[in-house]
């Protein structure tokens, strides 16, 4: 009975698994099912399971009707100094504030909070007189700026809530050995956080690959255009024809499904981002 049991628990378990997987799949299913069909055909009224005739002519063609070759090179650009960037400012400012005493480490845990409250918005005119100051406007430094502050007040808690995890005695013997800061961190601190900083590189490549606002505010020459705005150009372009436009998500979308998988067994580590969350 235990066993018959244990068998309708697990099959019940895995079974809701298996149907929670499917209904957030589906849209990617119909998207990438869409972006196959003949240019130029209404959107189907139902799930299409699969188009009559398929036609992967369609990517082909999103690099014919636009330099959509430029706009991934672009992002990659900002992508390539961003990402690296965001973890080693964020990395170091969250050792460094995990070390403090008390009473600082709750000042500026309160500031970061606070500065995730403040709306996006807020800052769009501040940071484009920033960067009109710098020389920086209608450039790729003008997207990349950012990741220099850390991209995100949540990417420096999220590694001072792992830098507290580690016991303070570990850190203060290889200071008693005569090991500064910086040492500290590069050989202690940074392995412990693998877990977290798998989970930052994700979290960081999305806000930047996806990110529409910045370059509309910040570029005007066409060729330093990224990719979000390739994709609307492509919907001005193509208005209402939903096998490009469900193309060029897709391009949008593949870099970010295989940088997860590629780093979904440290990102769903016991240890991970989302047990720092659930702990915190």
């Amino acid at each position: 009975m235990r066993k018959l049991q244990g068998f309708w628990r697990t099959g019940l378990h895995h079974g809701t698994a298996v149907t929670v997987t499917a209904v957030f799949l589906l849209p990617l299913f119909w998207m990438l099912v869409t972006s196959v069909r003949q240019p130029g055909l209404p959107p189907q009224r139902t799930v299409e399971w699969l188009p009559e005739s398929i036609r992967w002519q369609n990517y082909a063609d999103l690099f014919v009707m636009m330099p959509t070759a430029r706009y991934i090179v672009n992002s990659l650009k900002v992508i390539a100094v961003a990402v690296p960037v965001t973890l080693f400012i964020a990395s170091t400012a969250g050792f460094g504030m995990s070390q403090l005493a008390s009473a600082w480490r709750r000042r500026l845990f309160l500031g970061s909070a606070v500065l995730l409250m403040i709306p996006g918005t807020a800052v769009w005119m501040f940071r484009f007189q920033i960067l009109q100051w710098l020389g920086l406007i209608d450039s790729l430094w003008a997207l990349i700026i950012p990741a220099f502050a850390a991209s995100n007040p949540l990417f420096v808690l999220l590694f001072y809530w792992t830098y507290r995890q580690v016991p303070a005695s570990i850190f203060e013997s290889a200071r008693l050995d005569g090991a500064d800061a910086l040492t500290v961190w590069w050989q202690m601190a940074r392995p412990l956080a693998r877990p977290t900083a798998v989970g930052v590189i994700i979290l960081t490549f999305v806000m930047y690959w996806n990110d529409f606002i910045a370059p509309v505010l910040y570029i005007y020459d066409a060729q330093l255009y990224t990719l979000p705005l390739g994709i609307q150009i492509l919907k001005q372009l193509e208005y209402g024809n939903w096998p490009y436009l469900m193309a060029g998500s897709v391009v949008m979308m593949l870099p970010i499904i295989f940088l997860f998988i590629l780093l979904q067994r440290a990102f769903l580590h016991n240890i991970s981002l989302a047990n720092l969350f659930e702990r915190n």
